[in-house]
């Protein structure tokens, strides 16, 4: 791996870490929220969904919810900041690639949804016993979540022009979506047509694909999810890298 990539991979990552108690903290306390306030308030009137207990069948929908923003949220702001700040002028004035900027500027974002949801994961167990049932299909699904909100992510960077069209993005579309995607319900329970209006979300499908690997159930088949999330990733990933090699928007 050449050093470019390196060293800017690891600027995105201690850029995350020396702003931990915003970057990491406060997604996991305010998504361990969500999980306590609702697995107690409505896990007493919702016992089980599909068979499964209410506190536990929230948590992949959270987990999700809490990466997705975490990779988007950061992604967005770093690569804006870096327009902003002309630092990007640098960056691509160095003789790295235009496929290492793109994954080196894309990284921080991973790292730091990851660690979000390992320690939100490490909060919940001891609340929720919450089984891993098909590992390969919850890394599939992770991989291709964060792929597609990562780039979407320095997509919108590139593209917004003040801090407030990066937050409108996930505030008006990442956000309600999430929340519509099924997270703290199955869609299945749902009538018409709002069942139907729900396979019209995006993430819908990247909510099942985790919740699949860790309960080993979902409201679609798995392969359709993984291949919804996946076909989704890959546009985001070819507009993004468009983008570093023909330097739209960002030379002057």
């Amino acid at each position: 791996m050449r050093a470019g990539l390196l060293a800017l991979t690891h600027r995105e990552v201690v850029r995350v870490l020396k702003l931990w108690s915003q970057t990491i903290a406060a997604p996991v306390v305010s998504s361990y929220l969500f999980i306590v306030v609702f697995g107690l308030s409505l896990g007493g009137r919702i016992r089980e969904v599909g068979g499964v207990d209410y506190e536990v069948f929230i948590v992949p929908g959270l987990i999700t919810m809490a990466m997705v923003q975490a990779a988007y949220s950061n992604n967005s702001s770093s690569v804006f900041q870096a327009r902003f700040d002309r630092y990007i002028n640098d960056i691509l004035a160095s003789p790295m690639r235009p496929w290492e900027i793109n994954l080196g500027l894309t990284l921080g974002g991973v790292v730091r949804a990851l660690l979000i949801a390992l320690a939100l994961l490490a909060l919940t167990l001891p609340l929720a016993d919450v089984p891993l049932r098909q590992p390969l299909v919850l890394v599939a699904a992770t991989a291709l979540g964060l792929t597609l909100f990562a780039s979407l992510g320095v997509v919108v960077g590139i593209y917004a022009q003040t801090w407030d069209h990066a937050g409108f993005v996930n505030n008006i579309v990442i956000l309600p979506l999430t929340f519509l995607g099924g997270v703290f319900y199955s869609v299945d329970l749902l009538p018409s047509p709002w069942e139907e209006l729900s396979h019209a979300n995006p993430i819908f499908y990247l909510v099942q694909a985790m919740r699949y690997g860790f309960l080993g159930a979902g409201d679609v088949s798995v392969a359709l999810a993984l291949a919804v999330t996946g076909a989704l990733a890959a546009v985001m990933v070819v507009w993004s890298s468009w983008l570093f090699r023909t330097g739209r928007r960002l030379k002057p």
